[in-house]
């Protein structure tokens, strides 16, 4: 994947990246229509479907709703990269489909900037700096739930061709 860089700072919650206002829907198309509103009350409308988020530590921090990542997939962001994750916001955005990188240099990238990941080389490279960051690949069974496009459609595609396992 590869698109522009959308900078946010550390502690990014998830009110921040949805607010509580608009969860009387989970509707992703009516959420992505609010993604990150309250951080930058342009960012859906100066995006476009591809770019990627870099913040700063503990992005996705407070409420543990499904929401968030939601929104920001609804909304056409490809990745987010940051230092850290809250963990409910880790597992809900792979069970979302939504990947996420935790890059340590993240702060070396630049809102503007171009860069493309490769998930399953652990790989950044920002092409405006002409950098390469390298990060632990995400667990295969995690890069298949990206893949299949989340958790419920993972499932749904295991169910289909007989590969779900009783338990």
């Amino acid at each position: 994947m590869q698109g522009k860089v959308w900078k946010f700072g550390d502690h990014i919650d998830t009110d921040l990246i949805i607010a509580a206002r608009y969860l009387n829907t989970s509707e992703p198309s009516e959420l992505a229509k609010h993604v990150m509103e309250d951080a930058d009350p342009e960012f859906v409308s100066k995006m476009t479907e591809g770019d990627i988020i870099v913040a700063g530590e503990n992005f996705g921090c407070g409420s543990s709703r499904e929401h968030a990542p939601i929104a920001l997939k609804s909304a056409g962001v490809a990745a987010i990269i940051a230092p850290t994750f809250a963990r409910i916001f880790y597992r809900n955005a792979f069970n979302m489909g939504l990947p996420i990188f935790e890059l340590e240099e993240s702060a070396e990238i630049d809102e503007g900037d171009t860069v493309k990941v490769d998930m399953a080389k652990g790989e950044v490279i920002n092409i405006t700096q002409a950098k390469t960051y390298k990060f632990s690949p995400i667990p295969e069974f995690m890069q298949e739930l990206v893949d299949a496009g989340g958790l419920i459609a993972f499932a749904k595609k295991e169910i289909a061709e007989g590969k779900a396992k009783d338990d």
